[in-house]
């Protein structure tokens, strides 16, 4: 499995590994060829004025009486609105398209994790499995994931640049985020909200993997010793930097909404 997705060394946003990232990258390449309307033309036209229009042997016409040209007037507003529109249209229509809350594929079979993000660590919880994990989110590649996102301490941001989308963690709010990897490796994500001291080092693993790897992955992680119950969560949720990776046989029900009621009182967020 490559593995140079978690390292530096990439730039993930050239290198799309999901549908999500993908179109985003293609977004934003279509936005720069349509602004380059007017800057490419603008650095032109900056240059050849002033080689036309130079003191010594320039060959443009001098003419202090000119002062208005209705066909300027009317390229240097309608090309600008143009263009406007035209990225409004394209940001409107990809900003549905891409709703973090949409599923990728209503057909298919979703893999969903609860995420918590903590002073200063990530923590993964798998429902449907009952096991837990910090700062390494596993799943297989080719099947669509589904997010539940939430924060037991300051606003964090969930941001996996090879797989696109970004999204909020608020304490006391749930947010969601639906996700696929193409193929198989390894990515780096993060918070990018700054929160603190132990920011630079709030990072993790996401690992998309071919799918009997991953049922190895749940089979190691079933055999931890630690398994995370009300107690075990809070020792958990005290803040730490560098924390390493961690897992956790058995996790108490409904322990992501009760982090949520936390700061609701009860109520439903």
């Amino acid at each position: 499995m490559p593995m140079d997705g978690c390292t530096l060394i990439r730039a993930p946003l050239l290198h799309p590994a999901g549908p999500v990232a993908l179109a985003e990258r293609d977004l934003l390449f279509t936005a720069v060829l349509v602004m380059l309307i007017v800057i490419v033309p603008v650095f032109t036209m900056a240059f050849l004025f002033a080689w036309r229009y130079r003191a010594s042997g320039g060959r443009g016409r001098y003419t202090p009486e000119w002062s208005y040209s209705a066909k300027i007037d009317a390229i240097i507003w309608l090309v600008p609105a143009a263009i406007v529109a035209t990225l409004g249209y394209l940001l409107w229509n990809e900003t549905h398209r891409l709703d973090p809350y949409r599923q990728l594929d209503p057909g298919a079979e979703t893999l969903e994790v609860e995420v918590v993000a903590q002073n200063w660590k990530w923590l993964f919880i798998y429902p449907e499995l009952g096991i837990a994990a910090v700062n390494e989110l596993a799943f297989p590649s080719g099947r669509p994931l589904s997010l539940k996102i939430t924060s037991d301490t300051v606003m964090n941001s969930f941001f996996i640049p090879a797989l696109g989308g970004q999204i909020y963690a608020m304490a006391g709010m749930r947010t969601r985020l639906n996700l696929l990897a193409d193929k198989p490796g390894c990515f780096r994500g993060r918070n990018m909200q700054y929160s603190g001291d132990g920011f630079p080092e709030q990072h993790f693993k996401a690992l998309a993997l071919p799918r009997k790897d991953f049922d190895s992955w749940v089979a190691n992680v079933r055999k931890s010793p630690q398994t995370l119950d009300r107690a075990t969560y809070r020792a958990l949720a005290a803040p730490s930097i560098g924390h390493p990776v961690s897992y956790y046989s058995d996790v108490t029900p409904n322990l992501f909404d009760s982090i949520i009621e936390k700061y609701t009182g009860g109520h439903p967020e």
